[in-house]
């Protein structure tokens, strides 16, 4: 690994004022344990309605070289918020981060030995949820449980956002273009070599978290719909299901007794259902595939 090294930090933000000023100055101090490295921020303000924006312009005129910040017209949510940071990151390796210190800074020095010893990625897993919402802790539990057991793409339990990564991991992350993104789903979908450093919950610096519930849960079942088919083939089967029963039914709405004739019936009806209802039972295949395409993922 070459020495001098820009390492781009991308750190979405909505409403925290309180926490920006700490990061930095939490941050500069982790810089001057790396004199190999020279660390520069892409703050970008997803909307903020409180003093966010002010607090990111304040640090970019104290340092206009290595503080860089983007703004966003409203909030469009975290995922919109870390793709353009990506997009503007230019370091040699680039890191993502919370800013409410709940990464906590000081594994990037313990990343970038990952990095320096071969590693394409090094990322975070948190092994704890102390402090966090029962709830909300068993819903997440249960999340990583459904989608790794559905998809085909592996989601590690726990990982964070949180990871310092070389450019061609960042380029391959640039190279999926979709409108609903899942981070933690496209991490994995690219692959390369990423090694997880385990970490106990860390609680907020300051303020508070703009994640309610039900966001978290719409923001999970985005996940499961873009890394998944299998809700589509469940929903399709159902669908198979119910009109075979309506279909059935129907030729018996009045109550009596089958004769050999209604069995006969019955028995040309069901070749015709098979025949004009089978479809329906193998159309998620080609669902999912459109889906896939869609999505710009082979």
């Amino acid at each position: 690994m070459s020495s001098n090294q820009l390492i781009s930090v991308v750190v979405p933000c909505y409403n925290e004022q309180e926490t920006v000023p700490i990061f930095f100055k939490t941050m500069e101090e982790i810089n001057a344990k790396m004199p190999d490295h020279t660390i520069n921020y892409f703050f970008v303000d997803d909307g903020s309605k409180d003093n966010t924006l002010a607090e990111m312009r304040q640090l970019n005129a104290q340092n206009p070289d290595r503080v860089h910040y983007l703004t966003f017209s409203r909030n469009f949510g975290k995922e919109s918020a870390l793709l353009a940071g990506l997009e503007a990151a230019d370091g040699d390796l680039v890191a993502v981060m919370d800013v409410d210190l709940q990464d906590p800074p000081e594994l990037l020095l313990t990343m970038l030995k990952g990095i320096e010893a071969g590693h394409d990625c090094v990322a975070a897993r948190r092994v704890s949820r102390d402090g966090e919402p029962p709830i909300r802790s068993f819903f997440s539990r249960w999340f990583y449980k459904i989608i790794n057991k559905i998809s085909e793409t592996p989601i590690v339990d726990g990982a964070r956002d949180f990871r310092l990564m070389t450019r061609q991991v960042v380029d391959a992350i640039l190279s999926v273009q979709e409108y609903n993104r899942f981070s933690k789903g496209i991490f994995g979908w690219v692959g390369f070599d990423t090694k997880y450093i385990e970490y106990k919950n860390v609680e907020r610096v300051a303020g508070n978290t703009s994640w309610s519930f039900w966001g978290l849960l719409r923001y999970s079942l985005d996940g499961i719909v873009s890394f998944s088919e299998f809700p589509l083939s469940i929903a399709s089967w159902w669908l198979f299901i119910l009109l075979c029963l309506l279909d059935i039914l129907s030729l018996h709405h009045h109550p009596g007794r089958l004769t050999w004739r209604s069995h006969s019936r019955l028995a040309v009806h069901g070749l015709h259902l098979l025949n004009d209802r089978w479809p329906t039972a193998i159309l998620p295949g080609y669902r999912g595939q459109i889906h896939r395409q869609h999505l710009l993922r082979s």
